[in-house]
């Protein structure tokens, strides 16, 4: 047997390096994966994520100057196609896809089916902002319609309570995702709408992928808002997020925390209002009287008063 060849940690991945850049299959890839534990970089505008299917991971970056380039935010458990090339990181010894595109894997049909959709809907009118009904001021009911395991139900509910604890919350659970949903949203709908249940409607979830959000792009449920006599305020998914519910809902919001805080006012922003209006009267109570005051004064001065004999002398 040889000698083993002696390398430094250093020498050793460098050399590795090398291999993995000199093998052209490696230098021009298109890999098809989930996102996991993806990280938008703050400061650097990187993308730092997991790449993984069933039965194996890979690590994976974007650099900024890619990643602006995307017409999405990639997301956890979003299925995508990932083009670069496979090197090795020398700091840590770890190989990793160096991405230069990424690409929603799957959703190019529902995206023009959604694209079909919008523009039909909105050539009958159900977009027109002439049909969008006013949120009332002081809500006293409240009607969420949503999974009731979701996480932004005790956000909303928290952030309700919190600004306007006068109003009543009532919630609807329905599934908000897969075939079922749109039937249920729609149910949602109706019942908070029959008899004026509620005095406004926040329908929505949190984030996922066009696929998770698919039931909020149903035609029958935008026509269910649509005739909808309550406002209804729209909150799917993130800000960054647009479905068919949104476009037809009288008030959209970016999130469903968002949504909370457009439904009731902030009740200490209330009190702080009715403090400066009571200020206010009082001042000006103060300098009615005041003025009502001096101008007695004036009257009191006057000779005719003084003296009962003033026109009888004259």
């Amino acid at each position: 047997m040889s000698e083993p060849v002696i390398f430094t940690v250093s020498e050793l991945n460098g050399c590795i390096k090398s291999m993995f850049e000199h093998a052209p299959y490696l230098a021009n890839i298109c890999v098809v994966g989930e996102i996991s534990n993806f990280t938008n970089h703050y400061k650097t505008g990187h993308f730092y994520f997991t790449l993984k299917d069933e039965n194996a991971l890979i690590k994976a970056v974007m650099f900024k100057t890619y990643a602006q380039g995307l017409d999405f935010v990639p997301q956890n458990n979003m299925k995508v196609l990932v083009y670069g090339r496979v090197s090795v990181f020398e700091r840590d010894g770890v190989y990793q896809i160096y991405a230069v595109n990424m690409e929603r894997f799957g959703v190019g049909d529902l995206y023009l089916k959604f694209e079909e959709m919008k523009k039909r809907l909105s050539a009958q009118g159900l977009f027109d902002d002439i049909h969008k009904k006013p949120l009332p001021k002081f809500p006293k009911r409240i009607g969420i319609i949503t999974s009731p395991e979701a996480a932004a139900v005790a956000d909303m509910k928290n952030i309700i309570s919190r600004r306007y604890p006068l109003c009543e919350i009532h919630i609807y659970p329905a599934l908000v995702q897969g075939p079922f949903a749109p039937k249920e949203l729609r149910d949602g709908i109706r019942h908070f709408d029959s008899d004026s249940k509620c005095d406004v409607i926040i329908i929505g979830r949190g984030g996922g992928s066009i696929e998770d959000l698919w039931a909020f792009n149903d035609e029958e449920l935008a026509k269910t808002i649509f005739d909808c006599s309550t406002p209804v305020i729209s909150a799917v998914g993130h800000e960054t997020d647009f479905t068919i519910c949104d476009f037809v809902a009288d008030k959209r919001a970016p999130t469903p925390s968002a949504a909370a805080e457009l439904a009731v006012p902030d009740i200490y922003d209330l009190k702080k209002q009715l403090a400066l209006l009571d200020s206010s009267i009082n001042v000006s109570a103060r300098s009615i009287l005041m003025a009502k005051y001096n101008a007695l004064g004036v009257l009191k001065e006057r000779q005719s008063l003084k003296s009962p004999m003033f026109y009888v002398d004259k």
